[in-house]
């Protein structure tokens, strides 16, 4: 069993990036392995694995913090879609939630989902869609998000990236 924690869910600003952009870097390429493809694994990381600075700065995204001060997972949602474009009203969208590799089944991701999903709430939305990494699914499907199917991203560089589209009513 794991050891419990004292956890703090906060709002994250720019000076957030460095642990946030660690995060993620030591994260992603082990939550990813082995559901893509190699080519698309590779060239797909050094994008997706980067914290955004707007996202950080936006008062939407949230880090979660040990009893360290470590930050140890994070995410959070925008009014407009991830790739840009105009949104809809009453339609938030999740943003690059992750959770470090090495604390998952902790109960970490399912109190930051949750806390998103409040403050989207509270802020007006009447339900989140995400695109769920594949790896994802589960996690977002136990947190009463149904997959609406299957879809791509087309990342910077050209890359397709392969997500399932889901959506929770708040």
């Amino acid at each position: 069993m794991a050891k419990k924690t004292n956890l703090i869910i906060r709002q994250a600003d720019p000076s957030d990036f460095e642990a946030v952009d660690r995060l993620f870097g030591r994260s992603y390429p082990v939550l990813l392995q082995g559901h893509y493809s190699p080519a698309t694994y590779i060239s797909a990381l050094p994008v997706i694995s980067r914290a955004q600075p707007e996202l950080l700065a936006s008062g939407l995204f949230f880090v979660v913090e040990d009893e360290n001060k470590d930050v140890v997972a994070a995410g959070g949602w925008s009014m407009e879609p991830p790739k840009g474009g105009q949104g809809m009203r009453g339609v938030g969208h999740v943003r690059h939630v992750a959770t470090d590799h090495r604390r998952l089944r902790q109960g970490i991701g399912r109190a930051l989902i949750t806390h998103i999903k409040l403050h989207a709430k509270g802020s007006g939305m009447m339900k989140l869609q995400c695109f769920s990494t594949l790896n994802a699914e589960a996690f977002y499907t136990a947190n009463g998000f149904t997959s609406l199917g299957e879809g791509e991203v087309q990342l910077s560089g050209g890359i397709g990236f392969s997500v399932i589209v889901m959506e929770c009513l708040l």
